[in-house]
């Protein structure tokens, strides 16, 4: 099977976000045939909600898609290196593989901080795979926040 990479759709995701004023970090799951089963991008400030982080966001949209608690099988694409919250709920959902953008020293939760997959309590690890479209991710976030600054 030939590798294609989804972040291009992660990348759509995440300006969706930005032209929606909040960070710009978007997300896509592929199941194991390849096909997007869900794709969302950051709405903590829309909906008030601490949690509205892409990862999580495609979590709930995929398995409701499903009818399942567990992605087993399924791909995550996310733009940013997921934080510790949504590398607990990558675990939690079971996802195969995570593919992400940039890395986030301040907030990451992978690579960066914690390495939640490294620890003895996390009962799944995902294969990880990092650096996809980094530079298209990195330019998307530094162009929001130089915005702001």
């Amino acid at each position: 099977m030939v590798f294609k990479s989804f972040m291009s759709e992660a990348l759509v995701q995440a300006q969706a976000a930005a032209d929606r004023g909040e960070v710009p970090v978007g997300a896509v799951i592929v199941d194991g045939k390849g096909s997007v089963i869900a794709s969302a991008g950051n709405r903590t400030r829309e909906l008030n909600d601490p949690t509205a982080h892409a990862e999580v966001l495609a979590i709930r949209v995929a398995c409701a898609a499903l009818g399942v608690e567990r992605l087993k099988g399924c791909d995550l694409y996310v733009t940013l290196e997921p934080c510790p919250m949504c590398a607990a709920a990558i675990s939690n959902a079971r996802i195969a593989r995570l593919y992400y953008g940039a890395s986030d020293p301040k907030s990451g939760g992978v690579e960066q901080g914690p390495r939640v997959f490294s620890h003895p309590q996390c009962h799944h690890a995902p294969e990880v795979y990092d650096g996809i479209d980094a530079v298209a991710s990195q330019d998307l976030l530094r162009g929001f926040f130089k915005g702001r600054r």
